[in-house]
């Protein structure tokens, strides 16, 4: 396999890249009970050219953040041979389950849930999509701040969106959606007249930093809250100021909900999780606050960055969001979508982008 078609940002058949991730070890089933192994790692070497560091892990035993701080760990060691003074506080595993507050007793209620559903750890890797591509785009610093702007405009003018939390994060996010509601229009595979058709969007937010008092950064395991968007009506993200109701969307649900910390606690979050309608969903892989082209074996910053677990085959589509490679303040999105989507897609994430310097 070429290593340089491999680290490109341009089309790329999904299926090459399961040659250089591992898979995990067969479960062995015990008294009402399956061991299996959670992680495994894979090291390809490209002779004269690179290496490909490929991870498998279970999200039973951790979240984004703790597998990126766990990366970002054995980097500096390796790169230190070993030495642990290298290491800041935030790399170095915080482990006490006991500073976790669960007063309503969600953690039995989340194990009782998962106990019925029956789930068979074999089923974490989904076989190679056949007839999937990926693609990665750039959204640079100076895009991100017309969009910022776009929206600021729009509440000079007085525009009914609320529009509190204006960020890059939600200003990208709400631009990729509503460019990939368009796509799936663009090429006839969706035409909806139907008012009733809703579509929706969800994130993970860590809750480390939002606990009071809250728990280290390096805590060890899941941490996370599942932040899903009030349904919205495909023709009104298709539409004039479908961006604009993206990101106020977006925003309101992470302003309301990652503050509010009883909502965490007594799990109501679980339920909106339970409603959504999965073929209606854009969901987030990474986030550009974990940084793992940070990560240097010795060998310098890494050339690219991939999300095996966009290629997704359950329903909804999933992206990527990471910081650049490149340039601080850029966003890297990932995209695993057929090649006609993708396409339509590049034309009008492309297009869309290039408008906001003629206006």
């Amino acid at each position: 396999m070429d290593f340089n078609y491999l680290i490109g940002d341009h089309l790329r058949n999904a299926k090459d890249f399961y040659h250089f991730v591992p898979k995990l070890g067969e479960p062995k089933d015990a008294p009402r009970v399956q061991l299996a192994p959670v992680l495994a790692i894979q090291v390809t070497l490209f002779p004269n050219l690179g290496v490909s560091i490929g991870f498998t892990n279970h999200h039973v035993v951790s979240d984004g953040a703790t597998i990126v701080g766990f990366i970002r760990a054995w980097a500096l060691l390796h790169k230190f041979g070993g030495d642990e003074q290298f290491l800041s506080n935030e790399l170095i595993p915080f482990y006490d389950r006991s500073v976790v507050k669960d007063p309503y007793g969600q953690g039995m209620f989340i194990w009782e849930e998962m106990k019925k559903k029956n789930l068979d750890m074999r089923d974490i890797m989904t076989p190679p999509p056949e007839h999937k591509v990926r693609g990665t785009f750039t959204i640079r610093r100076d895009d991100i701040e017309k969009l910022k702007n776009l929206i600021l405009k729009s509440r000079r003018q007085g525009s009914s969106t609320t529009l509190t939390h204006v960020t890059s994060f939600t200003v990208t996010c709400a631009y990729v959606w509503t460019c990939l509601i368009k796509s799936k229009d663009a090429i006839g595979e969706e035409m909806i007249i139907d008012d009733s058709v809703m579509e929706s969007f969800g994130c993970a937010g860590d809750f480390r930093a939002r606990f009071n008092p809250p728990l280290p950064q390096s805590y060890f395991g899941n941490c996370i809250v599942g932040c899903v968007t009030r349904s919205i009506r495909h023709v009104d993200l298709v539409g004039k100021g479908g961006f604009e109701i993206a990101v106020e969307l977006i925003g309101e649900v992470i302003q309301k909900q990652m503050k509010d910390e009883e909502w965490v606690l007594n799990g109501n979050w679980l339920k909106v999780i339970d409603d959504i309608d999965l073929n209606r969903f854009l969901s987030i892989a990474g986030s550009p606050k974990h940084d793992l082209y940070a990560a240097d074996f010795g060998w310098g910053r890494a050339a690219k960055l991939e999300f095996i677990s966009l290629d997704n085959e359950d329903g909804g589509i999933v992206m990527s969001l990471s910081k650049s490679k490149d340039f601080d303040g850029d966003l890297e999105i990932g995209l695993s979508l057929s090649k006609t989507q993708m396409n339509a897609f590049a034309a009008i994430f492309t297009h869309g982008l290039s408008f906001l310097y003629q206006v």
